[in-house]
């Protein structure tokens, strides 16, 4: 069917122009102060074509083809050494190293990879270590799993925060940016806090385990929550175990009970185990906790399209993913 052309002298007839035309363009600061629904212009700070819908400046979508995420990596905690009969505390594991960064661009259609690194298994016994907390890894920002205690039995494990000494032992390094040191010894026979977030593990006090390092407090779900937290360090014949950091950190033991766990998806380190002089048994130490990698976009570009089954939430205008297990997310 043939077409009809309507002239009318508000409207603007480009119908039969071939070349292109020129929309006001500025920075953000240049926007129009009374701006009306729908003005468009281009934007040279964002280098993006936008619209006014009455409330507020949106891009178009159509000729963009990316959109940025705020996201945070935790790493698995470490896990602790066991203890043996007749044995001083131990120094506990570190926390899980972690990365938080905001305003980073995906593209649209990519599928991006999500690891989410487990929590290091605590020794089962006296006769062996404990074994480092896993990597998690989001971009290509990688958050480096805790350190172990009892790596060379006295010496922490160098980790995302380091693990903690035992008696003149040294604590092992954190990762720069990721996480602190665990204490080292003073020739006590309580063993060291391993490494927080935000602090260094604490050195025993005589027979009592030192603390664990504090972990750090993020709101990225819109709550504040603290992640990796430092494991406590044992006490020695019934002395008290040291604290775990806030954060998710396992509390040491003073009695030659097993150090506890670091919380699940809080990337804490696992508490010591306390040794007695009478004797006592073998015991294991504290486990590491899992690790967890939660992304935040704007609901608007949330595509939907995941693996992994993420809990999905939202806050405001975003949407929040938070893996607790390795999978993937479209953009």
């Amino acid at each position: 069917m043939a077409t009809t052309k309507v002239n009318h002298p508000d409207l603007l007839d480009l119908a039969s122009d071939t070349g292109a035309t020129v929309f006001p363009k500025g920075t953000t600061a240049e926007r129009p102060v009374s701006p009306e629904a729908g003005y468009i212009r281009f934007n040279t700070t964002d280098n993006v074509m936008e619209t006014y819908d009455g409330t507020e400046w949106l891009t178009l979508d159509t000729l963009v083809n990316e959109y940025s995420v705020d996201y945070l990596v935790v790493a698995g905690g470490g896990g602790s050494i066991g203890a043996v009969p007749f044995s001083a505390g131990y120094g506990a594991a570190g926390a899980g190293g972690y990365i938080y960064e905001t305003n980073k661009t995906l593209q649209k259609g990519v599928n991006y990879i999500v690891t989410v690194g487990a929590g290091g298994a605590g020794a089962p016994n006296g006769n062996s270590s404990g074994v480092k907390g896993e990597d998690s890894q989001f971009l290509t920002s990688i958050a480096v799993g805790g350190g172990l205690s009892g790596l060379s039995v006295n010496n922490g494990g160098d980790g995302g925060s380091g693990g903690g000494a035992r008696q003149s032992g040294f604590g092992g390094n954190g990762t720069l940016g990721q996480g602190f040191a665990g204490g080292s010894g003073n020739g006590g026979d309580g063993g060291c806090g391993g490494g927080g977030a935000s602090q260094a593990g604490f050195s025993q006090s005589g027979n009592t385990g030192g603390a664990g390092g504090a972990g750090v407090s993020i709101s990225i779900t819109g709550t504040s929550i603290t992640y990796a937290g430092g494991g406590g360090g044992g006490g020695y014949n019934f002395s008290a175990g040291g604290n775990g950091g806030a954060g998710g950190g396992g509390n040491g033991k003073g009695d030659n009970t097993p150090g506890g766990n670091g919380t699940p998806n809080l990337g804490g380190g696992g508490g010591a185990t306390g040794g007695i002089a009478s004797g006592g048994s073998n015991v294991a130490g504290g486990s590491g906790g899992s690790g967890v990698v939660i992304l935040r976009m704007s609901t608007a570009k949330y595509s939907g399209t995941t693996t992994g089954s993420p809990t999905v939430t939202t806050d405001g205008s975003d949407t929040i993913l938070t893996y607790t297990s390795s999978g993937t997310y479209t953009a």
